[in-house]
């Protein structure tokens, strides 16, 4: 018996033959030693069989179509914004070279905008426009980038299909409205109640076909923030018997992020729109719960000024005046103070298997300067450490909250990848393949 794990070594390199190529190059013990210029430790590799679980991808902000409809109540700012009107549904957030083609930026920015509803505490679509996120379930719906056409989890779906995920039989996703942020606990949202209730029969859907296996809930980006919230909103017996591991790349901890500040206040960098620069996208922005939901927390973030003017400085404890200073109208300040300051220092572990993977040493924005107070002029940047995106100060803090809860610390993994940055943590390929080691080890542990 004490030659059987000599015999078992030797004929590794059989047994790996009869696997697909792609699960072959991850599970070959090349894979365990980093290049030294990545920065970062070597990997211990993944050991065990070829059986995949399902696997559902939540992606970032930008990356979920959504279509529209314009019902007889919609009345448009000019008349070429009717010009869809009554013609059933049709891509909104899509193809958006075709925006500057068909001169339908300005109804675009309209229909995409949101209103605050302060009696229901709800956002809604402006009257007469109805919207939909098609290709629920599918990993190959997500809008494409032209600029970057391995965003959106592109370069991450096609990893996993070579190491023989398929979608609609292993492989799915799930966008979402990327206009709409996940409500905390107590809060309204008809979007995400929807969201939720078919991401839950998406899961059990892909657990029946795949011989009853738990879920891999993947998010990047804002979609980890969505497919935190999720796990958090649903029953512990039912993420016992459907999650498997939930993995968060470069998700925005609830401490949140302070490039956030910056979208608010000098256009989002996140949407890309042909010929329309950020400042020209605020005002559709400026609606968009998705656009303050992850403003710095005063927890976190303290009384250090994350804008400073010549008149006031604001912290994290004042990001309501800031919003009102910068422009934000009066629903928007109410719906600022009445949904994400009350759950700013709110925190629910998952209490399922959790994976972190971030990026650290890249520059990342901590504080903005408009010395004369003009937030339409270009701010001095201040910089630290994080992703890109995401402060450090915030990663660690979320680390904290994960660790604080004895058992959760027991189900929780968090990564550093040294180099890495927020968008790219899924597509540059030593980064990727850091990823896919974590979703070959979340498949190969047991429970």
């Amino acid at each position: 018996m004490a030659g059987a794990p000599t015999q078992l070594l030797r004929l590794l390199p059989l047994l790996l033959l009869v696997l697909p190529s792609g699960l072959r190059e991850y599970l070959s013990p090349e894979i365990n030693h980093r290049p030294e210029e990545d920065g970062t430790a070597p990997d211990p590799g993944v050991a065990g069989d070829a059986v995949l679980h399902p696997i559902v991808l939540v992606p970032g902000v930008s990356c979920s179509k959504l279509e529209a409809r314009l019902t007889g109540a919609y009345r448009p700012s000019v008349p070429r914004c009717g010009a869809m009107k009554g013609k059933g549904w049709f891509g909104l957030w899509d193809n958006c070279s075709d925006l500057p083609a068909h001169h339908y930026v300005h109804c675009f920015m309209e229909q995409m905008s949101l209103v605050y509803d302060p009696v229901a505490d709800d956002y809604r679509n402006l009257p007469g426009v109805e919207t939909r996120v098609p290709n629920f379930g599918s990993a190959r719906g997500f809008q494409i980038n032209p600029e970057h056409p391995d965003w959106c989890l592109q370069a991450l779906r096609r990893e996993l299909e070579r190491i023989g995920y398929r979608d609609g039989d292993t492989l799915f996703g799930a966008p979402y409205d990327l206009r709409r942020a996940p409500p905390m606990p107590g809060q309204t949202s008809r979007a995400y109640s929807f969201y939720f209730r078919q991401l839950t029969r998406l899961i059990e859907d892909a657990s029946r076909r795949n011989q009853g296996r738990k879920a891999i809930l993947f998010g990047h980006s804002f979609g980890g923030t969505v497919a935190l919230a999720f796990v958090q909103s649903t029953p512990m017996a039912w993420r016992d018997r459907y999650i498997k591991h939930l993995i968060l790349a470069a998700a925005p901890p609830a401490a949140g992020v302070v490039p956030t500040v910056k979208y608010a206040a000098s256009g989002p960098e996140v949407l890309y729109v042909p010929t329309a620069p950020p400042p020209s996208l605020r005002p559709m922005w400026r609606t968009f719960e998705s656009a303050v939901v992850n403003f710095p927390s005063p927890a976190v973030f303290g009384r250090r000024p994350l804008v400073v003017t010549a008149r006031r400085n604001y912290s994290a404890h004042d990001m309501a005046e800031f919003l009102a200073a910068a422009g934000f109208g009066a629903a928007s300040v109410l719906a600022f103070r009445r949904r994400e300051v009350t759950s700013m220092d709110r925190f629910q572990p998952p209490m399922v298997p959790t994976t972190c993977i971030n990026g650290v040493s890249n520059e990342t924005l901590e504080q903005l300067v408009y010395w004369d107070g003009d937030f339409n002029a270009r701010p001095v940047l201040v910089y630290g450490d994080g992703d890109g995106f995401i402060n450090l100060v915030s990663m660690l803090a979320f680390d904290e909250q994960m660790r604080q809860q004895n058992e959760q610390n027991k189900l929780f993994k968090s990564i550093r990848l040294e180099g890495a940055r927020h968008s790219t943590i899924v597509t540059d390929d030593w980064a990727l393949k850091r990823v896919m080691q974590e979703i070959l080890e979340a498949n190969r542990i047991s429970g």
